[in-house]
């Protein structure tokens, strides 16, 4: 007699797809029986890891197989959802201890599993990925922000990185979720980004978001003046930024090069100051406050020029 009779050779294949588990329903259509599933849990063949959905020759699963388990204990058209899918899909590092998952009928949260219900899911909300059936990106994000707005920003900014920000599949969903919990979140969250093909650099995103939240004008983004390009622009003060990081310069050369640029600007009626990432991680306020009271002063002296 066979460990595995014919007839059940495909659940060695099945188990491999789905990170080591199958769940009751799949197990039947593979031609098990409640008793052989009985029988094969007796004999430590399977191991129950959720109500109808076991661990196929051990329980030692990653953490896509917990994933899948939870989504298959909940039902034909659940999905990995929320902090859950954003760590699937690589846009946060966090993987949440409990399994988020969305059902499309009313589920009570468990131990392992916080279940989140959704009557019903355009199939654009629908995507699998590493093979678990998992809410698409623009959805994901729009759950994070209802639920974790924290760090919603750099969710967005890791889409953006791995090339999984549509920003046309977003429109869309904002647009039919009206009303929905997040949705002016997620809005706000990827506006800078619809100046990808103005800006060059996540510094630049970065101080954009920065000028927004103090209330600043928002200047003109690589913008030319005297035959420089300009990090940020400020028009009507004649006033520019340029965004450093350490390895901006490149070399003696570059460093050279720099100074003379900013005595150039200088010689044209243009002021020009200098801000760092660090100084936008560490200090947000103090940079924005200094910014404003450079754009007043800047102002004051070219009314006083004017007079």
């Amino acid at each position: 007699m066979r460990d595995e009779p014919r007839s059940h050779r495909p659940i060695s294949e099945l188990a491999k797809q789905q990170h080591g588990v199958v769940s009751i329903w799949q197990l039947a259509e593979l031609g098990f029986s409640k008793d052989e599933i009985s029988r094969e849990t007796t004999k430590a063949r399977f191991h129950q890891i959720h109500h109808g959905v076991y661990a196929v020759g051990h329980t030692s699963l990653s953490r896509q197989g917990r994933c899948i388990a939870g989504v298959l204990s909940c039902g034909d058209g659940a999905l990995l959802s929320h902090r859950s899918a954003a760590w699937l899909w690589g846009l946060t590092k966090w993987s949440p201890p409990i399994v988020e998952v969305t059902a499309t009928s009313p589920r009570e949260t468990r131990q392992e599993i916080r279940v989140h219900s959704a009557a019903a899911l355009a199939p654009e909300d629908r995507s699998v990925t590493e093979g678990v059936p998992v809410t698409a990106v623009p959805r994901t994000l729009l759950d994070f922000a209802a639920l974790d707005p924290r760090f919603l920003g750099g969710a967005v900014e890791g889409a953006e990185r791995l090339g999984l920000l549509d920003m046309i599949s977003i429109d869309a969903l904002i647009k039919r979720s009206r009303g929905f919990r997040g949705v002016a979140r997620l809005r706000d969250a990827v506006e800078l980004y619809r100046d990808r093909a103005f800006t060059r650099s996540r510094l630049e995103r970065r101080f954009l978001a920065l000028v927004k939240r103090g209330g600043l004008p928002r200047p003109s983004m690589n913008y030319f003046a005297e035959g420089y390009e300009l990090d940020a622009y400020w028009q009507a003060e004649r006033f520019a930024v340029e965004l450093d990081t350490y390895d901006h310069h490149g070399g003696h050369i570059a460093f050279e090069q720099d100074r003379l640029r900013q005595e150039d600007l200088k010689l044209a009626g243009i002021e020009m100051t200098r801000v760092t990432g660090i100084r936008m991680d560490r200090e947000p306020e103090a940079v924005v406050a200094r910014l404003r009271r450079l754009l007043v002063q800047r102002r004051r002296h070219l009314n006083r020029e004017a007079q």
